[in-house]
């Protein structure tokens, strides 16, 4: 690495104000996508997606549970690849599956013209959804609204309980403090011949930032290249309790229907790592 790297790499690593922007080009990184879509289909380990074993105890139980039903119109957000769509149209739903990221529309929207499932799969942003009175569910699974602000996640809100035909119902999860401060503050650097965030020689450092007042995390991602480039991710993780991710669903028009601690049906006790909700829009 050279010297002139150490100017620039400095200026990035103060701890940012609270949900500060990183770099807007990151779940549609033409080489990012690309490592984030392998990650989605490894069944390695839980970083992108949760394991195939995981995902059909979850559509097993959300189905056995009456929360999913045959017939039902379902908006999943934030579909990536389309793994829960999927099982959800073999169990006879209407499927509309929205993400960000071209890359992982692309491969739901081949895999489903291979398997032949009607699904109806869009690349936007969720905020940009304009639905009204459309869906019996809206599912949003592994803690993608924990990566708003609180007046985004009202905003979102919003748009979910529009989206929803009267009493439909909204599936999701949050992690907790509990999962952070197992997590732990690790902070690391390393360089790279070519890994998840290029595909050539790079420098990394990783910092983990935490805001308890506010229930925050920032896992800040510093990118150096071969030419001098440096550039900044982060991926804001707003943490809830029941009380706290209740009271958020209350002022937004919905009623907690059901809790648990994952959404493969774990029977809710407090101090778990996630809290996985079934809410009904009134």
């Amino acid at each position: 690495m050279t010297r002139s790297y150490f100017p620039s790499i400095f200026a990035h690593t103060s701890k940012p104000s609270l949900f500060e922007p990183g770099e807007p080009e990151f779940w549609d990184d033409p080489h990012i996508s690309k490592s984030m879509l392998e990650a989605h289909l490894d069944q390695t380990h839980d970083g992108a997606s949760r394991k195939t074993a995981e995902i059909e105890k979850t559509v097993s139980h959300l189905t056995g549970s009456g929360f999913l039903k045959t017939g039902d119109r379902v908006l999943d957000l934030g579909c990536g690849p389309g793994l829960y769509s999927s099982r959800l149209f073999m169990e006879g739903m209407q499927v509309t599956g929205i993400d960000i990221s071209r890359r992982s529309i692309d491969y739901a929207r081949t895999q489903a013209e291979k398997e032949r499932l009607d699904i109806d799969y869009i690349c936007t942003d969720f905020f940009d959804i304009e639905y009204e009175e459309t869906f019996d569910v809206v599912l949003q699974v592994y803690g993608e609204i924990c990566t708003f602000s609180e007046e985004k996640l009202d905003l979102l809100l919003n748009l979910i309980r529009r989206a929803l035909k009267d009493e439909g119902i909204f599936i999701f999860d949050v992690s907790t403090r509990a999962l952070r401060m197992r997590e732990g503050l690790k902070n690391r650097w390393y360089v790279s011949k070519g890994g998840f965030w290029r595909p050539g020689k790079h420098f990394v450092l990783e910092e983990r930032f935490d805001y308890p007042e506010n229930d925050t995390w920032l896992n800040q991602y510093i990118i150096a290249d071969e030419d001098g480039t440096v550039k900044t991710y982060r991926l804001w993780l707003h943490d809830y309790s029941l009380e706290t991710i209740s009271l958020a669903l209350e002022q937004s028009g919905f009623e907690v229907e059901q809790v648990w601690n994952s959404l493969s049906g774990e029977p809710y006790r407090e101090g778990g790592d996630w809290i996985a909700i079934a809410a009904r829009k009134v």
